[in-house]
């Protein structure tokens, strides 16, 4: 059994959901020796969101990078511990493996969106995965759904609202169909009705039974949390 903190302050017991993902006794050190990651320890399940917040410049940042393999295969630094990522070994996989079962939502959809049209950013994954037509239409449309931007398809990226454009993104990283999601203080350039908007595909993501990250700032936002967990000296807690 585990206890999970609902919003509101309310405590329940429920029934420990399938392990996603787990970060055992995990440190990071950049090259230059500043510990950002110290022991880390903490687990995600299926149908379940959970919150990490801390201050500005902790290492929230790192974590999802160290989560999702950026670190160590683009940034360098002194690590130890694992990750794993549906019971493999994070380091045995590559990054495009990597991608299929843990996609991540950065704070600027611009970096993730590059071509004239949404449905060709949503189903660059796909085509990369030399997956044939018929998949890659399927995933296209139960990706634009899921974001509930049907009616974006063919919109040119360059010409949607941030809220718009940060949903366009999310489909892309929806359509390589990963079991867990992260959302890097995705909402934190978005007005209040785009905030709202994102939060709720997460909930969405939530019942469909995946597992949600989100690096949150705002405290009001992390009300979505079953469990927040705060960064401080390299530890959560």
């Amino acid at each position: 059994m585990v206890q999970i903190r609902k919003p509101g302050g309310n405590t329940v017991t429920d029934r420990i959901q399938k392990e996603l993902m787990r970060m055992e006794d995990f440190s990071f050190a950049y090259d230059e020796g500043r510990t950002v990651l110290d022991h880390v320890r903490f687990s995600l399940h299926a149908g379940e969101i959970v919150g990490i917040t801390g201050a500005s410049g902790c290492g929230k940042t790192t974590l999802i990078y160290c989560l999702c393999g950026i670190i160590p295969r683009i940034y360098s630094g002194i690590l130890s511990g694992s990750v794993q990522i549906q019971g493999q070994d994070a380091r045995s996989m590559s990054l495009p493996q990597i991608a299929q079962k843990l996609g991540i939502l950065f704070q600027n959809p611009d970096t993730q969106l590059f071509s004239s049209a949404v449905e060709d950013d949503v189903v660059f994954g796909p085509e990369n995965l030399c997956l044939g037509f018929e998949e890659m239409d399927r995933r296209l449309r139960r990706a634009l759904e899921t974001a509930r931007i049907s009616n974006l398809r063919y919109q040119n990226p360059r010409t949607l609202s941030g809220g718009q454009a940060q949903l366009a993104a999310l489909a892309a990283v929806l359509s390589l169909e990963p079991a867990i999601l992260l959302f890097d203080e995705a909402a934190s350039r978005l007005d209040d009705h785009g905030a709202k908007t994102l939060m709720d595909r997460m909930l969405k993501l939530k019942k469909e039974g995946r597992g949600v990250l989100m690096v949150e700032h705002d405290a009001e936002r992390l009300t979505i949390a079953d469990r927040v967990l705060v960064l401080k000296n390299g530890k959560l807690y």
